[in-house]
């Protein structure tokens, strides 16, 4: 596989140039082990479609999503105004995000702040792609498999967004199977509003355990996410009912890279 040199906000501002999109990259796909995978697939799709894109590199830092979600307003409030200000100095207009978090934070939250952008999560950015012509997924790769879709929340019920990651995945031309619970009515994989980041409250069983039983109940052998933490607590969930062998746990991003041979 070839390496590919991800271009920065910063030496493309040297040279005087501007690129279209920023790819925010998040917390998780940066320093997630897992996620990282899910960073380095997104961008060979970029590069494949031959789209004008840069990252902030080290000069990224988290949105303060986690802390508004725990109630710390403050951290949250110097995080968003030390992030807008850096995406000031370069001029960002249109964001591209992978994180439903990052997603709806930038969208809806830092408008208020004087943080005003055109933000588009992966899944819109990948179907508009496919759409376009510009990636076009080989048939052959996913035919003899069956994918089942979880929806994030910060998505889904948060943004409405509920067709785009499907419609990557109908690109596949793979059988498609679904939750009882999906779309609007989808069950959380429990990681959302800062939860992955306290202890468990009582209960008799994890949330993410009830979700995976559900996603395995359809049979699938793929289980399609399209948030870092949806991918962490069903890799988590497959793990724990000990069918890691048997099945596994893609971003939207990955399958479609995987059908191109990226």
């Amino acid at each position: 596989m070839n390496t590919i040199k991800v271009p920065l906000m910063s030496d493309l501002a040297a040279r005087g140039e501007t690129p279209e999109y920023l790819f925010w990259v998040g917390c998780a796909g940066a320093f997630d082990e897992r996620y990282q995978k899910v960073t380095r697939a997104f961008v060979r799709l970029l590069h494949h479609a031959g789209i004008s894109y840069a990252v902030l590199g080290t000069e990224e830092t988290c949105t303060g999503d986690p802390a508004r979600r725990a109630g710390d307003e403050m951290t949250f409030q110097m995080q968003a105004l030390t992030v807008i200000e850096t995406l000031k100095a370069y001029n960002v207009k249109r964001i591209i995000t992978c994180c439903p978090h990052c997603f709806n934070i930038f969208k809806n939250e830092y408008p208020d702040l004087g943080g005003h952008y055109e933000v588009t999560h992966h899944s819109q950015f990948l179907r508009m792609l496919v759409e376009e012509g510009r990636i076009k997924a080989d048939p052959a790769v996913f035919s003899d498999k069956t994918i089942v879709f979880h929806d994030p929340c910060y998505l889904g019920r948060g943004n409405g967004e509920y067709e785009s990651p499907r419609a990557v995945i109908a690109t596949l031309r793979a059988r498609t199977a679904e939750m009882p619970r999906n779309r609007s009515k989808a069950l959380c994989c429990g990681a959302g509003g800062a939860q992955m980041f306290k202890e468990a409250e009582p209960g008799n069983r994890e949330v993410n355990t009830e979700r995976t039983e559900e996603a395995l109940a359809t049979g699938a052998r793929i289980v399609a996410t399209a948030c870092p933490f949806c991918m962490t607590m069903l890799s988590d969930g497959i793990k724990f009912k000990d069918k890691q062998e048997e099945v596994k746990n893609y971003d939207i991003a990955e399958l479609l890279a995987m059908s191109l041979g990226l």
